[in-house]
């Protein structure tokens, strides 16, 4: 056995760590170790939404739709991707947010790997439902 090889599932390994297989968060001596960059596979279900935008971003970022429909929010537009293999790139200094229109699988790659990026956990008293946001023309 090599220490510097990990096997794994991601649909197994991503429910261990809020959907994260690899980045900054993982142990050193883990192979999935990297301040390069980081990798999720999000599993969501319908109406799921991040808890907040992120504002000041550090990072670039791919997101790329495996499964579902699901709606990239970013500055004055909405990006739906609704076919396997849509995908959006956003760089640093792009705030966003993001909502599952149905059950979605995304994969996300961000780079350089950054503490302290962690979203806190949903308050549902903070929350408002998806049809009180304003919208956006969506365009892929």
């Amino acid at each position: 056995m090599n220490d510097s090889v990990y096997v794994g599932n991601a649909g197994k390994d991503a429910a261990l760590d809020r959907g994260w297989l690899l980045g900054h968060f993982k142990d050193a001596g883990d192979p999935r170790h990297s301040e390069a960059l980081e990798i999720k596979w999000g599993v969501h279900p319908r109406a799921d939404e991040r808890s907040q935008w992120v504002r000041g971003e550090k990072r670039t970022a791919l997101l790329v739709l495996i499964s579902g429909r699901f709606r990239v929010e970013l500055p004055g537009r909405s990006v739906l991707l609704e076919e396997q293999g849509d995908y959006v790139v956003w760089g640093r200094g792009v705030d966003h947010s993001w909502f599952a229109e149905e059950e979605s699988v995304v994969l996300t790659v961000r780079w350089p790997s950054v503490p302290g990026y962690a979203a806190p956990e949903k308050d549902q008293a903070q929350l408002r439902t998806w049809h009180e946001r304003p919208m956006f023309k969506a365009t892929r």
